[in-house]
Formats: C-alpha cells, structure tokens, sequence
C-alpha cells in the first residue's frame, strides 16, 4: 500500500463513521411510536419496545457497512436487509392502525437499502418496495389517503435521494482513487524518464571520453603536443557532461539536433571514422528535432562502440509527409540487442508518434531510420 493510500484510509474510516453518527440524528422521526409506546397506547408495550430498538440498531448497523467501509460478507449485509425489511414491515403492519407514525419505520427501510447496493437499478427497485409497502399498509388499516400518500411520497423522495447521495459518494470516492493512480503513475513515468535520459547523455559522453582517451594513449609517445590537447579536450567533454547531467536532474534539458550533430561528426573523425551529413527539404520542427538529437547521439554511440566501421553516413530529410532521420554505417552489421539505448530511443518517438527502425544496411553494416509523421514533426 503507498503513502497516500495508508494516510487516505484512516481518514475515511473517521469520515464514514461521522456520517452513521449524522443518520442517528434521524431518529427524530421514531420519536411519536416511542412516545405511543411510553403512554401505553401499544400492547404489549415491552414487545413493541423492543422491536423498536432492535430495528434501530439493525438500520445503524446496516448503514454502517457501506458508509464506513466495514468488512462485511456481502450476503450477511443483504440477509440483515431483509430481516431489517421484515421488522419494519411487521411493525408498522401490526400498530399503524393505531397512534400514528409507524409508516416512518418504512422510510429507513427504503434509505438502508438505497445506500449499500452497488447498481442503481437494484437501489430503486428497494425504494419502489418500500413505498409500495406504505400504500398497502396504510389501506389495510383504513388510513386516510391524503396521509397515505404523503407518507408513500415522502419515503420514495427520501430513498431516492438517499441513492443520488449514495451514487455521488461512490463516483467522489472513484476520482479519489483515479488521482492516487495518476499521481503514481507520474511519479513512475518521471522516474523512467530520469533513467532513460541519464543512460543517454552518460553513455554517450563516455563512449567519446574512451575514444579520445585511446587517441591520447596513442599519441603520447609520438606527439605529445597532440596528446595534451585531445586531454584537455576530455576535460572539457567532462565538464559538459557533468553540466548536462545537472540539467537532465533539474529536469530543464533542451537536446539541439544541430549540436548534436556537430558533437557526433567530432566523435567519428576523433575515432578515424569519416562522416557525412546530408540534410534535404524544410527546417526540422521542435518535436522532430528533440527527438532526433536522441537518435543521432545514440546511434553514433553505437557505430563508436560496437560497429568498427571506417564509414557513417547521417541523412536527414523532412517533406510534406514528415521528417526521418538516418544513420548508417558500413561496419559489422547484425542485429543488435535491443538494450536500454535502443528501448528508450523507441519510447521517446511513440510519445512524438513516430517510429523507429533498426536493420542491417544495404550492402553491409547497419542502418536506423527515425520518422516522425508531418502531424507532429512540425510542431
């Protein structure tokens, strides 16, 4: 269970049960068959006493369970519904003929009932029985119609508003749950992404430190000269990324497709790799071009590590059907391992609706291809 989760439940336990302190209030409206009762104008007294009590405490027990969550076997709440049902209905059956206000007891039937079911169509069925029951009372004891009616009236609006209420509280309780969800999610989305741009702007300057430190152990014994200045230049390829790195954790990173592919034709030629780069039709866009600075990074990061080519080639067209970007090289080829490189490259073109494709080039090596749709690539 999350946080948010254990600090939500306590509280809505507390508010559930504030809510079944509220319906005791209620029982205002029992006060004229508890006054009968007290007067001695029911027989036998201590019979309908207790009747009347225990429907009391039957009805709070019953409204209990939905409103505060209680955990109860959903058929021991509906056999208490029934016994609750069969009470009220007995009682008001055997003394509505006499001091008035026993058809009340009717009204906590339809609200007890109202309240617990999770289909509507059940909870209206329970009111219309409810209020039917009003009606064949009070005609079976010769009540007169006009009571009768507000009586049967009275019960169907109070059930009826008793499943609105209900209805409202389980839709608020659903939204609750939905933004705990999407909160988590968030939190989930926003951790993955930190991961898949540290993997990207790490393993990428890494490749380029280890190339330039190999040209610096190379030219060391020859020209040093040289090699100091290739050292110096992993300096400054240090510092950048330590920068980029700050920037990817505060979350305010802007990729430049132009600079990354400056960074990559710097990258290749350190490494012996000849490169060129074609670009052809209009400006990229925002979306487009954010996405193709990934491309681009990733993939010359895996021509440095993983392809021994002596060529790679950088194109870049975008027309009225969309922009796409590719790399190729004429190293080894294959199929690589889809690793994290190649999956985070996949995530970040679906969320700009594009795609990605990875496969051996035509007559050898290996070839990426980017597209993004003109929908978006110009955005």
């Amino acid at each position: 269970m999350s946080d948010v989760s254990r600090a939500t439940a306590p509280s809505a336990k507390r508010r559930g049960f504030l809510l079944v302190a509220a319906h005791a209030f209620w029982f205002w409206l029992l006060v004229p068959p508890a006054a009968a009762i007290a007067d001695g104008q029911v027989r036998p007294a201590w019979l309908a006493a207790a009747g009347l009590v225990t429907f009391a405490s039957l009805y709070l027990a019953l409204v209990a369970v939905p409103v505060a969550g209680l955990a109860v076997a959903p058929l021991l709440h509906r056999a208490g519904l029934v016994l609750l049902a069969l009470l009220g209905i007995a009682l008001a059956g055997a003394y509505a003929g006499g001091p008035e206000g026993w058809l009340v007891l009717l009204i906590y039937v339809a609200t007890a009932g109202a309240v617990g079911p999770a289909r509507g169509s059940w909870a209206f069925g329970w009111v219309g029985g409810a209020t039917l029951a009003v009606v064949v009372i009070g005609m079976a004891h010769g009540i007169a119609g006009d009571t009768v009616a507000q009586s049967a009236l009275i019960t169907m609006l109070a059930g009826a508003m008793t499943v609105a209420f209900a209805r409202m509280a389980q839709l608020v309780e659903q939204l609750r749950r939905t933004q705990q969800e999407l909160a988590r999610t968030a939190v989930e989305q926003e951790r993955l992404r930190f991961a898949r741009d540290l993997h990207d702007l790490l393993g990428h300057t890494l490749s380029l430190v280890v190339v330039k430190a190999e040209v610096v152990r190379r030219l060391t014994p020859m020209d040093p000269d040289r090699a100091a200045a290739e050292a110096a230049d992993i300096e400054r390829i240090g510092r950048t990324a330590l920068a980029e790195v700050r920037e990817a954790v505060t979350g305010y990173r802007e990729r430049s497709f132009g600079r990354e592919v400056a960074g990559a034709r710097t990258a290749l030629a350190d490494a012996g790799i000849a490169v060129t780069v074609r670009e052809s039709g209009q400006p990229l866009g925002v979306e487009a071009d954010d996405a193709f600075g990934w491309v681009v990074r990733e993939g010359v990061t895996n021509v440095l590590r993983h392809s021994r080519a002596s060529r790679c080639d950088i194109e870049i067209r975008t027309d009225a059907h969309g922009s796409s970007l590719t790399v190729r090289d004429d190293g080894v080829g294959g199929r690589p391992d889809p690793g994290n490189g190649l999956r985070g490259l996949r995530e970040r073109l679906v969320q700009a609706g594009g795609a990605l494709n990875v496969a051996p080039a035509p007559g050898g090596g290996l070839q990426l291809i980017a597209q993004i749709p003109a929908t978006r690539a110009g955005r």
